[in-house]
């Protein structure tokens, strides 16, 4: 499993945050990351939980929070920045992504 965190990296907020999750939920697993076809921008953000780390996977590690990326979706989010926020319409992570020349208002969505 190649360790890629200078091509994808994660803040202290989203470390925080997936690091709290796992805690809830009891499990030291990993957080997936992956793009899909979809959306109304044409690619969206997939967020799933994986036990273990495929091959391929590429893992991105902050402060014990570690998520794993696929090499198609790395792609896509090469010199991306994972972010978590709190703001007045609610919390969620938000992906600052230089590949995105448009995306949806609702920022789960986007187009190259």
């Amino acid at each position: 499993m190649p360790d890629n965190t200078t091509l994808v990296s994660l803040t202290e907020n989203a470390a925080k945050q997936i690091s709290k999750i796992m805690k809830n939920q009891g499990f030291d697993k990993f957080l997936r990351i992956s793009v899909q076809g979809g959306g109304c921008s044409g690619f969206q953000y997939k967020y799933d939980f994986a036990d273990i780390a495929e091959k391929e996977d590429h893992l991105v590690e902050k402060n014990g929070a570690k998520v794993l990326i696929d090499n198609i979706s790395l792609e896509f989010l090469s010199g991306a920045t994972i972010d978590f926020v709190n703001e007045l319409i609610g919390s969620s992570f938000k992906i600052n992504n230089p590949n995105a020349t448009a995306g949806c208002g609702c920022g789960t969505s986007f187009s190259v």
